[in-house]
């Protein structure tokens, strides 16, 4: 459907392009028993965001970090940015938002299918981390690749999920909600109306909680890393 801005005039367009994506590897591909693809949050890097998980790395696993193809310059400060100015990356904002969750779904998929070209059929493991949650879980709701665990740490589902195609498509998913008990980024209301959505459409879930603050608590994930699938 067409869009015009009531101001200008001027008519809204969209064109498809190819561009490159960068995501970052820990682990020895052709070793591995399972795979775990995880995303960063808001700002992040995924090189950066990688160094949470350099403590499950024991040789039994391939840790995947993509990065969000929106890259920007964090620093507030005016002027020209330079060496040090520091460049965090984001999934999405709510400008042109379906195309932006369409394009990074399809993104996803592709890194996964490559990946399995690397490892073989093995089980993969999805955590999303603060904005990465509901990257995550969009992404397991309508993409084509399907995890063993999503793992949704430090934010909520996104309110504006399908929930008959979600209970779909989780039904065999261990959803695993993994929460700091001092994360200021939590709201106990979001979590009360998260419970009452994902009850309703019948979606299984575990909650994981740990006493730190809006980070991967390293404890927790190796912990989380020796549960059996």
């Amino acid at each position: 459907m067409t869009r015009l801005d009531p101001k200008t005039g001027a008519e809204e367009h969209h064109l498809a392009i190819e561009r490159t994506a960068r995501y970052w590897t820990l682990g020895v591909a052709e070793s591995a028993e399972e795979v775990w693809i995880v995303l960063h949050g808001y700002k992040q890097l995924a090189r950066r965001f990688m160094r949470r998980f350099a403590a499950i790395n024991d040789g039994r696993r391939f840790i995947v970090a993509p990065e969000a193809l929106s890259r920007f310059y964090v620093s507030s400060s005016e002027g020209r940015h330079g060496v040090a100015s520091v460049v965090g990356a984001t999934w999405m904002t709510r400008e042109d938002r379906m195309s932006e969750i369409r394009d990074y779904v399809a993104y996803l998929d592709r890194v996964a299918a490559h990946v399995d070209t690397l490892t073989g059929d093995v089980p993969l493991v999805v955590v999303g981390f603060s904005q990465g949650v509901a990257t995550a879980t969009r992404w397991a709701i309508h993409g084509e690749t399907r995890p063993v665990r999503l793992v949704l740490w430090g934010d909520f589902s996104p309110p504006d999920l399908d929930l008959e195609l979600a209970g779909v498509r989780l039904a065999a998913v261990d959803v695993v909600m993994v929460r700091g008990s001092k994360d200021a980024a939590l709201s106990p209301r979001l979590a009360q109306e998260e419970a009452v959505r994902l009850e309703a459409a019948g979606i299984d879930y575990r909650t994981i909680t740990y006493p730190g603050g809006h980070d991967i608590d390293e404890e927790t994930l190796v912990r989380l890393s020796k549960e059996p699938r």
